[in-house]
């Protein structure tokens, strides 16, 4: 894995050539996220409510977990009827199990049965159009709450920023931050709000298929003259690369050299020359 550089203005002022780019890469390539993102897996055959219901749940499970595993999963759960009403008549041991594959699917089962029943009691069953009343559900954090107004009310609020647009916006030098809600915060101090819809399904798709996080493919990348990080480690792999491998010629050269000193006679040390 490799560490980023700390942010700076150079990188910074180069932003959108590098954020172009990208957008180009992912028109090139298909992600994960294109189909299995949380803004795609509601069953958009049912009613206004229920869907929304079932983004806010794809995003609860989405925390840490990678999207084909979450849309396999928010399937499933789709077979037996996802609705607030049948969350709430689940046992949260037989949700646990449903929703199993997903990281933390105990703890994430617990959270989406009591947000459902909070639902349920103060918003006759619907998502709020409320960021902040998203926040006070159980176990829904910023990037969910900024990506459930986004995509079912058409709200930004913010940028959604994960662990791929985190990771991405410190190798590129933009920010030089440690935690998703720093980045956050310095990617909306000075990205204009126009690109802020697009910047999180653009980096994550970008980090699902070039940028990965173990083995990035540097070499394919088309903006790595403008990522440090990127620049770094091509520059590096060149370096190990320059001396090269001996052809079968100069092995066999050196061979027979070293077979002939081995043949010389050795000087004996000074010290075994000596008279007892």
């Amino acid at each position: 894995v490799i560490k980023g550089p700390t942010g700076n203005n150079k990188a910074r002022e180069q932003w959108r050539k590098a954020y172009e780019g990208i957008i180009q890469m992912r028109k090139e390539f298909e992600a994960p996220v294109d189909e299995d993102g949380c803004s795609h897996l509601a069953d958009f055959t049912e009613s206004p409510e229920v869907v929304r219901f079932q983004t806010l749940v794809a995003l609860m499970l989405s925390a840490q977990t990678k999207d084909i595993m979450t849309g396999k999963v928010m399937r499933k759960l789709q077979s037996n009827e996802l609705t607030v009403q049948r969350i709430i008549e689940t046992e949260t041991k037989s949700l646990s199990q449903e929703i199993y594959g997903v990281s933390f699917h105990n703890n994430k089962a617990k959270y989406i049965k009591k947000a459902a029943e909070v639902l349920k009691e103060k918003y006759n069953g619907d998502v709020p159009r409320d960021y902040k009343a998203l926040l006070k559900l159980p176990g829904v954090g910023p990037k969910m709450a900024l990506l459930f107004m986004q995509s079912c009310y058409g709200e930004i609020h913010g940028i959604a920023v994960d662990t791929h647009v985190h990771r991405i916006s410190n190798w590129l030098g933009w920010v030089e931050t440690k935690t998703p809600e720093q980045t956050r915060k310095e990617l909306e101090s000075f990205l204009p709000e126009e690109v802020w819809p697009d910047v999180n399904e653009n980096l994550v798709g970008f980090g699902q298929t070039i940028c990965k996080p173990v083995g990035p493919r540097c070499g394919k990348c088309k903006i790595v003259e403008l990522c440090p990080t990127g620049s770094k480690k091509l520059k590096l792999n060149h370096g190990s690369q320059t001396k090269t491998p001996l052809n079968q010629e100069e092995t066999q050269t050196n061979l027979k050299r070293k077979k002939e000193e081995d043949k010389k006679p050795r000087k004996k040390h000074a010290k075994n020359q000596e008279e007892p």
